[in-house]
């Protein structure tokens, strides 16, 4: 059992209250690396985004979030941005990948959560932009499930990744097994949809 630390602030113990009182149990490893890209998956149902921010509240962790630009719109773009998302347009993806790395180069600490599948409906497979990322920045991953079979939601496991594609995605494969989104038909198979070497 992964078993987070205790609550520090207000928030924490309110955001977990929350999670509780619904029913849902969260879970985190003891020790966490200091800069990590957060793979957030199965991501098959918008309620995904209430648990997601009650999680990253209940564990008191300054999460960045990759989300479509056409979500940060008037009145709610603000917020969004206070609560760590980053917008980008999927229309003109180049360049996101070199620019997340220079981040986390500049960064003494920085979690980012991206979600693979790119999408709540289902896709062939996982884009890549997560692990290029995390090979750019020479980070490793941290793995994130909002599981609704156990009713679980935090980080699951740390990954250092070891440069052959294939093995580490065996590797994210094994440890969300069994996992299951609130739509397991929408989940897709954990695999790239092209190459993550540049």
């Amino acid at each position: 059992m992964l078993t987070p630390p205790p609550a520090a602030t207000f928030g924490q113990r309110l955001a977990r209250a929350c999670l509780q009182g619904l029913g849902w149990q969260l879970v985190c490893p003891a020790r966490l690396p200091a800069k990590a890209v957060i793979v957030a998956y199965p991501h098959t149902s918008n309620w995904d985004f209430l648990f997601g921010m009650l999680g990253k509240f209940a564990l008191g962790l300054d999460v960045r979030w990759v989300g479509k630009d056409s979500l940060f719109c008037w009145p709610v773009a603000g917020l969004l941005k206070a609560w760590g998302g980053i917008p980008v347009n999927r229309r003109q993806p180049e360049g996101f990948v070199d620019q997340m790395a220079a981040r986390f180069a500049d960064s003494p600490a920085l979690y980012l959560a991206i979600a693979p599948e790119g999408t709540r409906s289902l896709t062939p497979g996982w884009k890549t932009g997560f692990y290029r990322i995390a090979r750019g920045a020479g980070v490793p991953l941290v793995l994130a499930a909002i599981d609704y079979g156990r009713r679980q939601v935090g980080l699951i496991d740390s990954l250092d990744l070891s440069g052959d594609a294939e093995a580490d995605l065996a590797a994210i494969a094994q440890r969300y097994a069994g996992r299951r989104g609130l739509h397991r038909e929408r989940a897709a198979p954990v695999r790239f949809l092209n190459s993550p070497e540049p």
